[in-house]
């Protein structure tokens, strides 16, 4: 027998594999699918059973790959929709895997007909549930893919699902959410790596003392709606192919990567410091790994895709790149930065400094522009940095006009990695006058300008 959790880093992801003698079925699948059958073939399974708890909006879903690949059956979700592949769920469905069984059942709210799946032991006992986007550790699913005139509605929904689908089974029952913290698909999912519904029953505050109207009132609201959403609710209709389908992207020489530069988007996936030394003129600066995070808010799809990168890190990048269906990915500098300069071509940089550098400068008498990046709750857990220009990153491209250019501005986030990507876009819109603040808020030691709590 096997069970096994496959989390996705960045956008904390979680897809299952789960079998018994021969047979194995696999829970909502990412698209670099062959970890499963890999998986499933050192146990000795076939994977017969492929099941989605929803249509995703912010991975492109592994299960059409995955279903060439095994010739396994696909079941997905919210069958009112167009899929080009597999067949609607139907609640109270059950099949055997090995000795094990499982049951469909309808947990609609986060979408129209979402389904979670019930998992049976081989003595007939319910032991597992992959809840999908309904539940998480400490959290619900958020409620507003329908729009803002079905929130209430939607909320209602998902309160049932839980109370009357969901927390009905055991307190022993192990639940199997979608994701884990540091996702977008809820605001506060909790750091319990494992949770069951008891412990969800007690620890949960969306669901603990609520009644239905409570519930309503605290879940029915908007949330971010990072622009790539859309894009991967179209794709997932669809099916998208397994990356080992794909043409690899080329590894350039400078003279290749300057001749295909034109229109072409480019990324350099190196940390700050190195961007910041050196980067090829307009390229847009996103660590590794932070491409699961942020390369749905910035990175086209409608535009060939270069790439700069550590060599090591080339094909990682690469793979987290897929996951969002950026499929126009046509090279990257073989080699990294090194070639390109003793190629003798022209590079840019961006300058930083230390917080403590600027809060001496604040100190000294000095009115220093600050662009804070950060998002408004690490503002209000950590504090304000008094007089700053706050504009979360997410949100930048729309509200440059917001900014100055006779001015210098120092941009901060928790690290410097963020304030590196704002840097990078500013850069590329005309402003040339930035310095990127390494080292986060604990590093604030100004005595005029203290922060604000």
């Amino acid at each position: 027998m096997i069970f096994k959790r496959i989390e996705s880093k960045g956008i904390s992801q979680y897809s299952y594999i789960v079998g018994d003698r021969n047979e194995a079925a696999v829970i909502d699948p990412r698209r670099d699918c062959y970890i499963y059958a890999n998986i499933a073939r050192s146990d000795g399974m076939s994977i017969t059973k492929i099941l989605e708890t929803h249509r995703h909006e912010d991975f492109i879903v592994g299960s059409k790959g995955l279903g060439e690949m095994t010739g396994a059956d696909i079941i997905h979700a919210d069958g009112h929709l167009n899929y080009s592949y597999g067949s609607a769920g139907k609640d109270g469905e059950r099949f055997h895997i090995g000795r094990l069984e499982i049951e469909v059942m309808d947990t609609p709210g986060h979408t129209i007909d979402s389904k979670s799946y019930l998992l049976y032991d081989p003595d007939g006992n319910p032991w597992m549930i992959f809840t999908g986007d309904a539940i998480f550790a400490g959290d619900v699913g958020r409620v507003d893919f329908m729009g803002s005139d079905r929130l209430e509605e939607m909320a209602g929904m998902l309160y049932d699902s839980i109370h009357k689908r969901i927390l009905s089974h055991d307190e022993g029952t192990i639940l199997c959410p979608a994701h884990g913290a540091g996702s977008v698909c809820a605001e506060t999912i909790a750091e319990r790596t494992w949770t069951t519904i008891g412990l969800e029953k007690k620890l949960n505050p969306r669901i603990a003392g609520n009644d239905k109207k409570g519930f309503i009132e605290g879940v029915a609201k908007e949330l971010e709606h990072p622009p790539y959403f859309k894009m991967m609710e179209k794709m997932n209709l669809v099916g998208m192919n397994a990356p080992g389908k794909l043409k690899p992207p080329l590894a350039m020489s400078p003279k290749q990567f300057r001749g295909a530069l034109g229109d072409a988007f480019v990324i350099d996936s190196r940390m700050e410091l190195g961007f910041g030394s050196a980067h090829v003129p307009g390229a847009l600066s996103m660590w590794t790994d932070g491409i699961p995070r942020f390369a749905g808010w910035f990175v086209p799809y409608d535009k060939d895709i270069l790439l700069v990168s550590e060599p090591c890190d080339v094909q990682r990048t690469i793979r987290y790149l897929r996951r969002f269906g950026y499929d126009r990915i046509i090279g990257y500098l073989s080699k990294g930065m090194t070639p390109w300069h003793t190629s003798g071509n022209v590079s840019e940089h961006i300058p930083t400094t230390t917080v403590q550098d600027l809060c001496s400068s604040i100190d000294g008498g000095n009115e220093d522009y600050v662009l804070d990046v950060r998002g408004s709750n690490e503002l209000d857990k950590e504090g304000r940095i008094p007089n700053s220009k706050h504009i979360h990153l997410t949100q930048l491209e729309k509200r440059t006009n917001e900014l100055p250019k006779d001015r210098r501005i120092h941009i901060f986030c928790g690290s410097g990695l963020r304030s590196m990507i704002a840097a990078s876009l500013l850069k590329k819109k005309g402003w040339n006058d930035l310095v990127v603040m390494l080292g986060g808020i604990s590093s604030w030691n100004s005595l005029t300008c203290p922060l604000e709590i």
